[in-house]
């Protein structure tokens, strides 16, 4: 939202506040004159998953983009583009295979979640409206997501790898977050579009980095059995194994500003 700010862009946010996701439409106000819309809403995924974590994790994100639409439908002038957030997730766990925008859906509870989404969001396109569905990666950013969670051990000098840490782990820096849903809004792309960075690493060499970044040792592993213990069904995300490439985004000329790992890292815990 800064950045398109920063550009003299005129951007409505509409938090949580003003708009329940699961209650109903938008506001008409709020899409009234709108030229694109960019839906980032979904009840976070890194909890324990209860019986209604998982309701209210499909829910937000499979119901709010259903009235989302609806509410672009009725509108005399409709937003010419809509760029809605997916998740990698909806590969599944994959071990070693390299997976583009071409890849086949996976299985699992995310993966089920994510087809939904993107279901949702396709129906605007039959509104004449182009849609852009961005999977995103494992973000990292100075505030809140995945970095946050994990800079408390590792300054503490307990981090380490997960399980066994022969996982894949697609990662994008905030930065490229945002460069990414700017080039979704401004080129002509359509459809599914990874947002990762080109280059995936295993999570030991995730841990090792993010150790050299802050000049931490990365030396204490943390069993699988004890993450089904601590987070049960959910540990499934921390361990599951997804090599994803930014196919799409590459293709079609988006330049990273954070391709490799170790100065994403060092950008971001300096």
């Amino acid at each position: 939202m800064e950045s398109l700010a920063r550009d003299r862009h005129s951007v409505r946010a509409l938090s949580r506040t003003a708009w329940d996701v699961l209650a109903g439409e938008p506001p008409a106000a709020s899409l009234t004159g709108v030229d694109a819309v960019v839906h980032l809403a979904g009840s976070p995924v890194a909890q324990r998953w209860t019986p209604w974590a998982k309701k209210t994790i499909r829910a937000s994100r499979v119901k709010g983009t259903h009235h989302l639409v609806t509410a672009m439908s009725t509108l005399q002038q409709r937003p010419m583009v809509l760029v809605c957030a997916s998740a990698i997730g909806i590969y599944g766990d994959r071990g070693d295979e390299v997976l583009t925008e071409a890849s086949p859906v996976g299985t699992g509870f995310l993966a089920d979640v994510c087809r939904e989404w993107e279901s949702e969001a396709d129906l605007a396109e039959s509104l004449g409206v182009r849609v852009v569905k961005l999977r995103f990666g494992i973000a990292l950013g100075r505030k809140g997501g995945a970095l946050e969670r994990m800079l408390p051990p590792f300054r503490a000098f307990l981090g380490g790898r997960l399980g066994t840490g022969n996982q894949w782990m697609s990662w994008i820096h905030i930065e490229d977050i945002v460069g990414l849903i700017r080039y979704a809004l401004g080129c002509p792309v359509t459809g599914v579009m990874n947002a990762t960075a080109p280059n995936p690493v295993r999570n030991s060499d995730f841990t090792r980095e993010l150790g050299a970044a802050l000049h931490r040792p990365a030396i204490f592993p943390v069993p699988t059995a004890a993450l089904k213990i601590m987070l049960g069904e959910m540990s499934g995300v921390l361990l599951a194994s997804q090599r994803v490439l930014p196919k799409v985004a590459e293709s079609g000329g988006y330049r990273f500003a954070y391709p490799e790992l170790g100065a994403a890292l060092r950008d971001l815990s300096g």
